[in-house]
């Protein structure tokens, strides 16, 4: 276990953790007397608030600035632990030596006669020698053990010499020095967590650690001008984590595009600040970026860059923005506009895009359904999580056209193109005709010809068990009216009825919230399945 630290021990700046609890951990950003009160004290400013109860100042008097206004709090030096190395949280993790009383009594059998009897557990022996062998060991996590130095790297290097995994989150290291001697010393590590480890931002020298292909600072108060200083040393780095940051802003010595990372796939911003896609921009030059996580911001406008050959590094003036980004995750943005899905078309390789939680995927807040986002975006096979099939992008498209169809009055073909930039492409892909009125068709006829098919399936608890039905309407049928009609369709007395369409590739049926809307402007055509559930 750690020993408790004593006076004098602390520096400003240090992580700290509760004596005996390691998973409360916080910042040392005092050290002195505090006025009305023997002796030396620590102020500490906890993570998350974690039982503070000042914001740095007592009775008036300012001792320091904490993050929160109760996140802070006075310890005597004896209540903190400054930590353990990592070579004796390996041991205290993976290593058992000393079986207890309870081990050593599951390791026999009582016989009739009470007699205890060894019983030899298959692998036992194997499982022993391996926790006492270290050299097996590929992967391991001592997160949330207190660790705060790598301890003598040559002991470090011999104890786990071939480990390719290590998880150091929720520990105490913060000086970016101890990160580097780690990685020099364990030359076999390639995935490296340092979740929740607060870091300096003193990065002084820049050490090739080439052996790093994976790494996640996620919660780590890391800036963009740290990540400038230690890509440098991380020169093979095919994934980086930032999630949780607070990052708004990608910060380069030039002001312009993010360089270096030759090797970087994967770049996660999830869970940031980010509000403005020119801070996006800045990416667009990672030439081996595949992937882009920036669930979780506040990006309001997605726009793909000029390909103008001023634009681009100073190195490559042909290069293509994003030219090999894949999977472009969006989602629980502020993005509510059709030019900014649309643009998405222009990204040269984009397969597999996230805009779940948008306004403008959100159908109850006047957002476009599914089938419109799979319309609309022509190369996307993964939208939202769920794979597009070829037979949802079919019917998505389809359905798509005639949905402009119904609500276009204009016949502007350059505002429909500027509207709806795929819909011409799509109509004459599908070959679907315009809708020409005639006059030589009247009647029962007429309106047969015009009908669709739907499906009505009611689920409401309060209902009973009905038979789904099937029914002919005009695609004019407001939602409203359908409504109405479904309450006489299943003889639902003092039931308000809400409905919902299933959609493929959605988990969940989307609400027909707009009670004037009707099924064509809806993009509901025949073999639609609408849910019919009561009002809560």
């Amino acid at each position: 276990m750690a020993a408790a630290a004593t006076a004098g021990e602390f520096r400003l700046g240090q992580r700290v953790h509760a004596v005996g609890d390691p998973r409360r951990i916080g910042t040392v950003r005092y050290l002195g007397p505090v006025e009305g009160h023997s002796g030396d004290w620590v102020g500490v400013d906890w993570d998350d608030g974690a039982g503070g109860r000042h914001d740095g100042s007592v009775a008036g008097r300012r001792y320091f600035v904490a993050a929160g206004e109760r996140s802070a709090s006075f310890a005597r030096p004896t209540a903190l632990s400054k930590g353990m190395s990592l070579p004796d949280a390996l041991r205290l993790r993976y290593r058992v030596e000393d079986f207890t009383k309870e081990e050593q009594d599951e390791m026999y059998v009582f016989s009739t006669s009470q007699k205890r009897v060894s019983v030899e557990f298959v692998g036992q022996n194997k499982v022993q020698e391996k926790l006492k062998n270290f050299n097996d060991l590929t992967s391991a996590s001592v997160s949330y053990m207190g660790v705060s130095s790598i301890g003598p790297p040559e002991e470090l290097k011999s104890l786990v010499p071939n480990l390719r995994l290590l998880d150091l989150s929720g520990n105490l290291f913060s000086q970016w020095q101890d990160i580097s001697a780690l990685c020099q010393a364990l030359a076999s590590v390639e995935v490296l967590n340092l979740t929740n480890n607060i870091m300096e931002n003193d990065v002084t020298e820049s050490p090739m650690l080439e052996n790093i292909r994976i790494l996640v600072l996620n919660n780590c108060g890391v800036t963009w001008e740290l990540v400038e200083k230690f890509k440098v040393s991380f020169t093979c780095l095919n994934e980086l984590h930032l999630m949780s940051n607070k990052l708004k802003m990608i910060m380069t010595p030039d002001g312009k595009f993010v360089q270096g990372f030759n090797a970087l796939r994967l770049l996660n911003l999830e869970d940031n600040n980010i509000d403005s896609w020119d801070e996006i921009v800045k990416l667009s030059y990672l030439k081996s970026l595949e992937q882009l996580h920036l669930n979780k911001n506040r990006i309001k406008l997605v726009k793909y860059p000029s390909n103008h050959p001023s634009h681009g590094p100073l190195d490559d003036a042909s290069a293509v923005p994003f030219e090999n980004l894949q999977v472009l995750l969006l989602g629980s943005n502020e993005i509510d506009d059709f030019s900014s899905v649309d643009s998405l078309n222009l990204f040269p390789s984009l397969r597999d895009v996230r805009l779940s939680d948008n306004p403008i995927a959100n159908p109850a807040k006047g957002g476009a359904p599914r089938f419109v986002l799979v319309a609309r975006l022509g190369k996307v096979k993964i939208l939202n999580g769920s794979e597009v099939s070829p037979r949802e992008r079919r019917e998505s498209e389809i359905r798509y056209v005639r949905l402009v169809m119904g609500k276009t009055q204009s016949n502007d073909q350059e505002e429909i193109k500027r509207l709806h930039p795929r819909f011409a492409e799509l109509k004459a892909f599908h070959g679907i005709e315009d809708e020409k009125p005639t006059s030589s068709t009247s009647g029962p006829q007429k309106m047969s010809s015009g009908l669709i098919n739907i499906t009505l399936k009611c689920v409401g608890p309060s209902m009973g068990e009905k038979q789904p039905l099937t029914k002919k309407l005009p695609p004019t049928t407001t939602v409203g009216k359908l409504k109405s009609l479904c309450e006489s369709f299943f003889k639902l007395k003092d039931i308000r009825v809400k409905l919902f369409v299933e959609e493929e590739g959605c988990p969940l049926p989307q609400l027909l919230e707009e009670d004037t809307a009707s099924l064509m402007e809806l993009g509901i055509d025949s073999g639609a399945n609408i849910v019919v559930d009561e009002e809560s």
